[in-house]
């Protein structure tokens, strides 16, 4: 990690923030009898709570390393999973090819939610209009809401997520926007200050309403089971290209279009951001690189330039613009999420009660 990230900090030795924070969290999963026991207790009180229901558990496909070695360990455990994928519009051929090789080779029940095409163009030329940092919101807000959409139609208490500290415990505040998968307020105010479309009819939406009643009242606890694993990347990797015939798209998050470009071409011009350098920084910490090897990763292109001329085309076309219309939008100024109306203040109030009263 370094100075791109603003809220940075190092003692007197050079070491930042992230990396303390890190160990801290780490500390969490390392005590591996402890670590076997609460895995092997979620499996069986899923298993319980799901006892005579077609499905136990929702389980998010991307298509990505993370979301496709949980279903791995999934069927592995003998759980009941449904699958459940967002299609925004954005999936690559290839996250589209690897998504059945999944669903085929686990024989898994799959519902994909595919989006309003017309709406989600317009929440997405909203956000870049708005110039804010975290274009990923959209989507990641639309995925929360589906999961647990999914989750409630079926009477599933629980949804098991990719998400892990061994690869993804390192991701800066002002990388992202943090409360973006339950902040509806702040979509909604982007998409009426800056879109075109009057009214949002089908986007999944998942905010202050929907988070407060499946959190505390009608409980589906939302689990990342990796935690519970020794789970290593580039072992991950190899799994799941021998037993699911999985192929690499080259870049984390990759098997989105739209990620692809977005964190390959308008994080870096716009904002001053390398993500690979918190994704980086998180695997140097968990031992499954050396600090070397990340330096010399980074002096690789962010974006494959073949790749990058085919998305320069492909992008702006696809959102019905041309290509000088898009470098204008990129140009404008940064905002903050918290420039539009959200619900920050409130989630942070919840946040801190939850940590005091349901640990």
């Amino acid at each position: 990690m370094d100075t791109t990230d603003v809220d940075i900090t190092f003692d007197s030795n050079g070491i930042c923030n992230h990396c303390k924070i890190y160990e801290k969290e780490k500390s969490k999963y390392t005590d591996i009898t402890e670590r076997d026991k609460h895995l092997a207790k979620l499996i069986e009180d899923i298993k319980s709570a799901g006892k005579g229901k077609p499905y136990n558990c929702v389980i998010g496909i991307s298509g990505g390393v993370d979301s496709t070695y949980v279903a791995y360990k999934v069927k592995e455990w003998g759980l009941k999973p449904i699958a459940v994928h967002l299609d925004n519009g954005w999936d690559s051929e290839l996250a589209v090819k690897n998504i059945e090789n999944i669903i085929q080779k686990l024989n898994f029940d799959l519902y994909t939610h595919v989006i309003d095409w017309e709406e989600f163009k317009d929440i997405q030329l909203a956000y870049l209009k708005a110039s804010v940092l975290d274009l990923e919101a959209p989507s990641d807000h639309a995925i929360m809401g589906t999961l647990y959409k999914m989750a409630n139609k079926y009477g599933i208490k629980y949804i098991l997520a990719g998400t892990n500290h061994s690869t993804e415990g390192i991701l800066p505040e002002s990388f992202r926007y943090s409360f973006k998968t339950i902040d509806a307020t702040n979509i909604k105010a982007i998409h009426k200050k800056f879109g075109t479309l009057k009214k949002l009819k089908t986007f999944p939406f998942f905010g202050l309403h929907k988070y407060i009643y499946f959190q505390y009242i009608n409980i589906i606890n939302y689990v990342s089971p990796l935690n519970y694993l020794n789970y290593n990347k580039k072992e991950a990797k190899e799994t799941i290209i021998r037993e699911l015939d999985w192929k690499d798209y080259g870049g984390k998050h990759y098997e989105s279009i739209i990620t692809r470009f977005y964190q390959g071409y308008i994080l870096p011009r716009k904002f001053n951001i390398d993500k690979r350098i918190a994704h980086l920084s998180t695997l140097i910490c968990s031992n499954q690189i050396t600090r070397e090897q990340a330096l010399e990763e980074m002096k690789k292109d962010i974006y494959d330039p073949a790749t990058l001329k085919s998305d320069l085309e492909y992008v702006p076309k696809k959102f019905g613009l041309t290509m000088k219309e898009l470098e204008e939008i990129i140009k404008l100024p940064p905002k903050n999420h918290l420039d539009y109306p959200n619900e920050k203040k409130i989630f942070d109030k919840l946040l801190k009660l939850k940590q005091k009263y349901f640990r």
